[in-house]
């Protein structure tokens, strides 16, 4: 099963929609191995955006991220990154699909609600930066797991 880094940022955490944001992935029978509301530090963020550094947007991103707390979270299911991204919408909420978080619920591509990462590279460097291997929760089954091995797995 693959695995992606998903973050409500700071504007979904102080607008409440939290839970609404996390059911639209279990909704599409995603598994949440891990899940926690942190501050964001200002090494954590360099880590995270290093990137964009020296680009004119990149002090923007570090105190917006850095303004309040975040929930993280590491996502696992089938195409998962392909999938939560999709779901997540476009960067700019004016060109996101209609039905997707941020065309739902976002107005400003600078505050955009939810960072999901891009590939499986920075997934897995953003999932290690945020998460110790120890945080994760992985032992146990979702209800769609069950009744898949109940029917023999996925027929593809």
């Amino acid at each position: 099963m693959e695995r992606t880094f998903v973050a409500v940022k700071p504007d979904g955490v102080k607008r409440g929609l939290i839970g609404k944001i996390i059911q639209r992935f279990e909704d599409k029978s995603y598994k949440i191995v891990a899940l926690k509301m942190m501050n964001v530090t200002q090494e954590i963020a360099a880590k995270h955006y290093e990137e964009h550094a020296g680009k004119s947007f990149y002090p923007e991103l570090i105190d917006f991220i850095t303004s309040g707390p975040i929930v993280a979270m590491v996502v696992e299911g089938n195409n998962v990154i392909k999938g939560v991204r999709h779901i997540v919408g476009s960067t700019r909420p004016d060109e996101a699909d209609v039905g997707s978080i941020r065309a739902d619920y976002s107005s400003y591509s600078t505050t955009n609600l939810v960072h999901a990462s891009d590939g499986e590279k920075s997934a897995e460097r953003e999932l290690h930066l945020y998460f110790k291997d120890s945080e994760l929760c992985e032992n146990y089954k979702t209800m769609f797991e069950i009744i898949l091995d109940e029917h023999g797995g996925l027929k593809q």
